[in-house]
């Protein structure tokens, strides 16, 4: 015995055969695999993160890709088991089973709250496990919009005061303005309170007359909500406008014995109670007649002329709005710029008109006259240098037919000389 045990550690026996051993780089490999087998590293654990707003369902998801049926797992943040394959060993009803299989765990969580935030763990029970986790992260939409306004009624011109508050959201919102269509800039406050936010936003408005009536609105950026928002009705108040128009004549010449009617208008808010007509820097003649918002004069004459006014008030303040008035001659026929823009204009340019004609005129006239004395001037010149040569020669003849036959000669020798110089 002791013979063979010694022989046996010496060497095989004669005559037995083993198999080679394998090359390096072949043992290494299958050692790789072997690993790889063992510890599950081919087997890949995926999730995605969750978000949700309060009250709705979370649906969290454990998934492996090239599955060997290994039994997945889903944790809370405290590390307690919420499902083990497809039994559930904490008793929270609100985590309800929606798919198990070999490659998948999913779970749905119910009525989420604040207090279920936290990473949620899935693991694969490889050796040694594989673990990821996901997050579930919860959004809170504002409780309440208020809009508080420093002044429910407002005068023009003043600068008021909104302030709009989102209460209890999470994240922090943000508050928009506006007024109308018009985008507005106002400046918010952050507090926190626990896991939630207050925002409070303030916004300055110097309101008008064309403010009246308009909402202001404050809107609500938050990822949990969509189309929050909340508006108030300015009420604005102002004093009077005042216009004055003309209703007899009808944009025609205020003329000497015919009638003049105006009437005044005034809107304001409070509406004017107050109305009046007054005459500028005159006393009101006797024989106008004041009923109401209208004034008329039945017999119109040039002591008639002056600025005529209506004054409205009201609990804002106090406007007026002026006429003037020119009374023409009965045979008057140019329209007065003072009654109406329109009528003035045209009259201007039909004076514009004669005053070009009369021009152009004028000077016709004038070019004729000075034609006729240049004409008249050239023909008298003409004829009496005829008379002239017709005479020359005769001054030194003795006699008569002396006289004649030197004229002659005359005129023989000046056709001869015109044919020389030509």
């Amino acid at each position: 015995m002791a013979g063979r045990a010694q022989r046996s550690a010496a060497g095989p026996a004669p005559g037995l055969l083993l198999p080679p051993p394998p090359p390096p780089l072949l043992l290494l490999l299958l050692l790789a695999a072997a690993a790889l087998i063992r510890t599950g590293d081919g087997q890949n654990l995926v999730t995605e993160d969750v978000t949700v707003v309060e009250g709705d369902v979370a649906t969290i998801s454990c998934r492996v890709k090239n599955s060997d049926d290994s039994v997945i797992q889903l944790l809370n943040p405290n590390r307690q088991t919420i499902y083990f394959r497809d039994f559930r060993p904490l008793k929270d009803s609100r985590f309800q089973l929606v798919n198990f299989s070999n490659s998948e765990l999913r779970v749905s969580l119910t009525n989420v709250s604040i207090s279920d935030e936290g990473r949620y763990f899935c693991q694969l029970y490889t050796d040694p496990p594989q673990e990821i986790y996901t997050t579930i992260t919860v959004l809170v939409p504002p409780r309440n919009l208020v809009i508080d306004i420093q002044k429910e009624i407002a005068v023009e011109g003043e600068e008021i005061e909104l302030n709009c508050t989102a209460m209890a959201s999470r994240p922090a919102t943000t508050i928009r303005w506006f007024k109308g269509n018009k985008e507005l800039t106002g400046k918010s406050e952050v507090e926190q309170w626990s896991d939630m936010y207050t925002v409070t936003s303030q916004l300055l408005l110097k309101v008008g007359r064309e403010d009246d009536g308009v909402p202001v609105i404050c809107l609500v950026d938050h990822p949990a909500v969509k189309d929050l928002q909340t508006q108030r009705y300015l009420e604005v108040m102002y004093k009077p406008q005042v216009r004055v128009s003309q209703n007899y004549p009808v944009q025609g010449l205020t003329r000497e014995g015919e009638p003049l009617e105006l009437s005044c208008a005034a809107f304001g808010k409070p509406q004017p109670t107050d109305m009046r007509w007054l005459r500028v820097d005159d006393e009101m003649p006797q024989h106008v007649v004041v009923s109401g918002s209208n004034l008329l004069i039945s017999n119109l004459n040039k002591t008639d002329n002056g600025t005529y006014r209506c004054e409205a008030s009201n609990a804002v303040g106090k406007s007026h709005a002026d006429y003037m008035l020119f009374v023409y001659d009965t045979t008057a026929t140019t329209e007065p710029a003072v009654h109406d823009s329109r009528a003035g204009e045209e009259g201007a340019i039909r004076s514009v008109d004669h005053a070009v004609v009369g021009g152009v005129v004028a000077v016709v006239v004038f070019a004729m006259l000075c034609l006729l004395i240049i004409l008249g001037r050239y023909f008298a010149r003409h004829k009496g240098t005829y008379f002239t040569h017709e005479a020359k020669g005769a001054d030194d003849a003795a006699d008569a037919d002396t006289a004649i036959i030197n004229a002659e000669g005359g005129q023989n020798n000046s056709e001869e000389k015109k044919e020389y110089f030509i």
